[in-house]
């Protein structure tokens, strides 16, 4: 697999990034950086799924954004050398391909084309963020959770996903009971299947009909952008 952001630059624009690139692997659960911290590497995934999460004040955090290998992590922070907002958290486990920061930096300061590719990427992540985060506030659970699992069925490459109810309830924002009694509603309507510590999609197209809208928009955003969006295997 590769990294559908690098592979839609220029030959001249990979050339520029490609010596300073060197692959890493990420486990579920680990941290690529934190909000406050220094951000000093540029991520872009080749497999896995990584999180963005906001911190609230009760010390919880509820994601923001999901990005896997359609996108790059470490640049939405300012700065490009910046302290990060957010926190990034490998959701599911993968590789990447990773820029220093002051290469990354470097590289953009020598190629419009390269600013302009990442422009469009920010602007797509920025859109949904936004829907995100106008999405938990309006729309049920089961809108909501069924979204979510969509978004993740096209970064992951695969219809299991290792998870476990306490990371969906934690993702989301809400109560972990909360979270088994819809995902067993899915699962009666045989849109999912559950087991511990995983679940399968079944039905993609009946989980597009129990999503609300937001999903649907989100993917709009990157066909108007002309960015390659992420597809389920």
């Amino acid at each position: 697999m590769t990294n559908l952001w690098l592979a839609a630059l220029s030959a001249s624009d990979r050339a520029r990034l490609a010596p300073a690139l060197e692959t890493r692997a990420f486990d579920h659960g680990q941290v690529l950086f934190g909000e406050g911290q220094d951000v000093d590497a540029v991520w872009f995934p080749t497999a896995g799924v990584i999180s963005l999460m906001t911190l609230l004040d009760d010390d919880k955090r509820v994601e923001t954004a999901v990005i896997g290998r359609e996108g790059v992590v470490g640049v939405t922070c300012g700065p490009l050398n910046g302290r990060a907002a957010s926190q990034a958290v490998a959701l599911l486990p993968g590789e990447a391909a990773c820029c220093p920061a002051d290469a990354f930096s470097a590289a953009m300061d020598d190629s419009e084309s390269l600013r302009l590719a990442l422009a469009r990427f920010t602007e797509a992540l920025m859109a949904q963020v936004q829907q995100v985060a106008a999405c938990n506030a309006r729309h049920a659970l089961d809108e909501r959770l069924a979204r979510w699992l969509l978004s993740l069925h096209d970064r992951a490459g695969e219809a299991r996903f290792d998870l476990t109810q306490a990371d969906i309830a934690g993702m989301l924002g809400v109560r972990r009971a909360t979270v088994s009694e819809v995902g067993a509603s899915l699962e009666d309507r045989g849109l999912i299947e559950r087991g511990r510590g995983w679940v399968r999609v079944l039905d993609r197209s009946g989980l597009k009909t129990a999503a609300c809208g937001c999903y649907g928009q989100m993917r709009a955003v990157m066909d108007e952008l002309d960015l390659s969006a992420p597809k389920a295997a």
